[in-house]
């Protein structure tokens, strides 16, 4: 396929020839609005997306935030879901469902991910939409910046960056609610009550926001993300990139709507530069591959409208694979997909049956290391232990504790029921006797918890007794 090939112009104006050197200054891109199908679908996604994220802290469940990872008391809540430290594999579930996400979706459509759901590509979006209502098309902002500063120009610019500055602290409000519950963190940040760090963590993410997403743009992701580095290792032949067909558009031209292009020697592109000014990195998608694109798929939606207006077929710039495109058989699902999509499976299965499947008790045995064994009055051995029970659910329980596994083993005292709060980790120091000369050496002992309403299950921990050899 073609190789990843550097950045050859911008959507800015075209500097003149300077002498080659290590360093070129910035050129600000503004990219041209457009309007299409895959610009509506980008949309739609900013929408969902953003609508996810500022909508999700705000929404309730049992008299608590729906969503709230906190951290203080080390609880995640995930509507009716409860997870503990204990609970951590399903975060490793969690990355590995993503990482080959990734590897799956990368090697079949390229950078997807990038183009419709990259947060910095979501908010990137968001920041050129207040920018454009403020300073107006792409013509009127290149203007405009070309212009010396004057009242009305102080005004255009002052009231758009009042506008990011405050959609960015809101962004921020919104990303610390999901680890601070956002009503007390509004509330406190009104007051000014709000601690240090609830205070410090959101001007930190509103200024991240600020930069990434107002000010660096492109920057970040042709120069921050490693992601542009490494797709190449992740693409093939057959992989769907957005790509434009040389073999019909060279030699590109400008040329009348009424004359053949084939009787002057030309192909389907009148270089109108559409595809140019419409990306956000500013890229040339006709010089190929490169690896600033973002599959934001902008240039099929302009390249197509010119198409259409000049009256020949769309598609000049597709979706495409590159055998297609050589005119060779092509397999968007092939081996690689396909192991891709059987490991997303599988995992994606198991972690859902894990959940399902987890218990909301979680008993840990901590065997007494200061004595290996003490002999009582009565001729038994009794060794001791410190029992943890940790009850995950959102409503207190009882439980009932037993020993199994060794022959005459018995709890010492007549204490065997324990209520514990919705969340609390209970300790429970316990010895556990068996008759003397019964056992000899170490021998496994099992605890049972039960709850006595039956809703969490039997848990089983496993410890060491040691009796005398």
């Amino acid at each position: 396929m073609n190789s990843i090939a550097p950045r050859k112009t911008g959507g800015a104006a075209t500097p003149p020839d300077e002498p080659n050197s290590f360093y070129a200054k910035h050129l600000k891109i503004y990219p041209r609005e457009v309007d299409g199908r895959f610009d509506r679908l980008r949309r739609a996604a900013v929408f969902a997306l953003l609508g996810l994220f500022y909508v999700v802290p705000w929404l309730r469940w049992d008299g608590r935030q729906a969503v709230l990872f906190d951290l203080p008391a080390r609880k995640f809540y995930i509507l009716g879901l409860t997870l503990w430290p204990q609970d951590f594999i399903f975060l490793t579930w969690i990355l590995v469902l993503l990482g080959l996400s990734l590897f799956f979706f990368t090697a079949l459509a390229g950078r997807l991910w990038c183009g419709f759901a990259c947060p910095q590509t979501v908010w990137t979006e968001v920041f050129v939409w207040i920018e454009r209502a403020v300073e107006g098309d792409r013509a009127r902002r290149m203007k405009l910046d070309r212009a010396p500063w004057s009242a009305a120009k102080v005004a255009r610019k002052g009231l758009k960056q009042a506008l990011w500055i405050v959609f960015s602290l809101w962004t921020g409000l919104s990303f610390v609610g999901f680890f601070v519950p956002i009503t007390t963190l509004v509330h406190d940040l009104a007051t000014l009550a709000a601690g240090g760090w609830a205070l410090f963590w959101t001007l930190f993410y509103g200024a991240a926001t600020y930069f990434n997403a107002g000010f660096l743009r492109e920057q970040v992701c042709k120069y921050m993300c490693p992601y542009a580095r490494f797709q190449s290792a992740m693409f093939d032949r057959d992989t769907l990139i957005v790509t434009y067909d040389t073999g019909r558009g060279e030699p590109r031209g400008a040329r009348a709507r009424s004359v053949d292009p084939k009787s002057r020697g030309l192909g389907d592109c009148v270089d109108c530069t559409m595809c140019v000014q419409v990306c956000p990195t500013g890229i040339d998608i006709r010089h190929g591959l490169q690896y600033e694109c973002i599959t934001c798929a902008a240039c099929i939606d302009a390249c197509d409208e010119v198409m259409d207006k000049v009256g020949y077929a769309r598609g000049l710039i597709r979706f495409t694979t590159q055998n297609a495109l050589d005119g060779q058989p092509t397999r968007v699902m092939r081996p690689r997909t396909y192991v891709y999509a059987t490991l997303l499976g599988l995992i994606l299965v198991a972690g859902v049956a894990g959940l399902l499947a987890r218990k909301t008790v979680a008993l840990d045995v901590i065997r007494d290391r200061n004595a290996l064994y003490q002999e009582t009055a009565a001729g038994e051995i009794e060794n001791v232990y410190n029992l943890k029970i940790l009850n995950k659910d959102n409503a207190a329980h009882t439980y009932r504790l037993a020993v199994e596994g060794l022959e005459g083993a018995r709890l010492v005292g007549n204490r065997s029921l324990w209520h514990v709060d919705a969340g609390e980790v209970y300790s429970v120091p316990l010895r556990v006797a068996v008759p003397g000369g019964s056992v000899r050496g170490g021998h496994d002992v099992r605890f049972v918890l039960t709850d006595n309403d039956g809703t969490s299950g039997r848990v089983v921990e496993k410890a060491r007794f040691i009796a005398p050899p």
